[in-house]
């Protein structure tokens, strides 16, 4: 038998980071083989510190605090901070795999360079270039933190220029005048970071935002908003809610010379940041608004004002990037990855899904993990329950629901942005519609668990 022949039954998973690590672990508990093709030398993804395609920065730490940052059924330690740092999460991404026997599971070193459906069915894999295999289905789970976004800004600077991706340690500003571009949270952070290292800092945004601190009367601001949406406000008053607590703990965007916001509340992904604000106050930081020209090493910006800078960081986000699709062999392409149904679910192709292709208002974790959930249960109908099947089928293939109660921003940040309580119910009516399908048929026998 070729070797390649010897995936057929198996699914593939692009990736072994958080997401990636959640479909292997809920496919695997379900008695489904599967098999993690990862570009780098161990787990981690883009919590791999350090690592050619990581774009963490040294001073990283999640915004969502641990208790919605986290698997749904694995927890982080309760001695984790509230909101940790890119080395504790990637001891807990490692720690779920051990307790998972994902181990045993991952290829590292193995980059993907090609993904195409296989005549007769299946999909077949290219790894780097070197050896093709034919799996049963794909789960992309490469991140959408992947092609670095960069503005087209008029004129020519011969300064220093960064992406937030390439950027590690704040040493990179000792002395230099530093003009950071974006107002997300990468951008707020990094501002703060350059500060004690700077001769000088300029912030730039586009428009307005709504900051909010991290922690609130001593607790992480996620969780008080997730009250709010346990008690089942309504949006208005939720905004009410929001806009009071804003008033009393930040006060108005001016007082600080930043813009007032274009939008309402929950209209774009939230910024989460404590400090910015303070080195505003102090003068450490100089906000600025959007970049008209650039000189080269004066940048104009949009009121008139003018700055001699010595680097430039862009925190302009990112474009997720598949190029591995071959989409001129019948792979899905930019525009169908970006119309999935539930962002998951391809409308043809029974054996292609991705996961983690969502940008949440909480950590990412348990959304992918009720992604992968879903996932499992889709091929175990496909497998063996053709009603299941054939029902789900028609619906990915049917409208596409609703993610977010909220009008976002239009704006390449925002396509990927869903409401975390809008998502994760939608994610558990699918799986309680199918298990409800699934119940009274055979099942394969779930893996013994291996690891600690």
């Amino acid at each position: 038998m070729d070797r390649s022949d010897s995936y057929r039954d198996t699914y593939c998973v692009i990736g072994a980071g958080t997401c990636g690590l959640a479909a292997a672990r809920n496919l695997h508990a379900r008695g489904i083989p599967v098999q993690v093709l990862e570009e780098q030398d161990s787990l981690g993804g883009n919590w791999y510190y350090g690592s050619p395609n990581s774009s963490m920065y040294d001073s990283a730490h999640l915004i969502s605090s641990k208790r919605l940052g986290s698997y749904t059924d694995f927890p982080m330690p309760d001695d984790y901070p509230d909101y940790p740092g890119h080395r504790h999460v990637l001891a807990y991404l490692q720690s779920y795999a051990a307790e998972h026997g994902l181990e045993r599971l991952i290829e590292p070193n193995s980059p993907v360079t090609r993904v195409a459906p296989a005549e007769g069915g299946g999909w077949d894999i290219t790894i780097a270039d070197r050896e093709q295999r034919r799996y049963a289905g794909v789960i992309v789970a490469n991140g959408h933190h992947r092609e670095p976004l960069f503005p087209d800004l008029p004129g020519e600077f011969t300064g220093e220029s960064l992406h937030s991706s390439q950027y590690k340690r704040p040493d990179v500003f000792t002395g230099k005048r530093v003009l950071i571009i974006g107002g997300g949270n990468s951008g707020c952070d990094i501002a703060v970071d350059s500060v004690p290292f700077s001769a000088r800092v300029i912030h730039s945004m586009r428009r307005g935002y709504y900051f909010f601190p991290k922690i609130v009367m001593g607790k992480p601001i996620d969780e008080i908003n997730e009250l709010t949406h346990k008690l089942r406000m309504p949006l208005p008053l939720r905004r009410f809610v929001a806009g009071l607590m804003l008033r009393a703990h930040v006060g108005r965007n001016t007082d600080y010379g930043l813009p007032e916001p274009d939008h309402k509340l929950f209209e774009s992904h939230l910024i989460v940041n404590s400090r910015l604000l303070y080195h505003l106050k102090h003068g450490d930081i100089t906000p600025k608004p959007d970049v008209a020209k650039l000189r080269g090493d004066i940048v104009e910006f949009s009121d008139g004002s003018e700055e001699q800078i010595d680097l430039i960081l862009y925190a302009t986000g990112f474009k997720p990037a598949w190029p591995f699709l071959d989409t001129a062999a019948g792979a899905p392409s930019y525009q169908e990855m970006m119309r999935l149904y539930a962002s998951i679910f391809h409308p043809q192709y029974d054996g292609f899904f991705v996961a983690g292709l969502v940008q949440p208002d909480v950590g990412i974790w348990r959304l992918a993990d009720l992604q992968s959930q879903l996932i499992a249960r889709v091929i175990e109908a496909q497998e063996n329950a053709p009603a299941a099947a054939a029902w789900f089928r028609a619906r990915k293939r049917g409208p596409l629901p609703r993610l977010s109660p909220y009008a976002y921003q239009e704006s390449e940040r925002h396509r990927l942005e869903v409401e975390h309580t809008t998502y994760e119910r939608l994610m558990r009516n699918e799986i309680a519609r199918l298990d409800r399908q699934l119940a009274n048929r055979p099942r394969r026998p779930a893996p013994q668990k291996t690891g600690v």
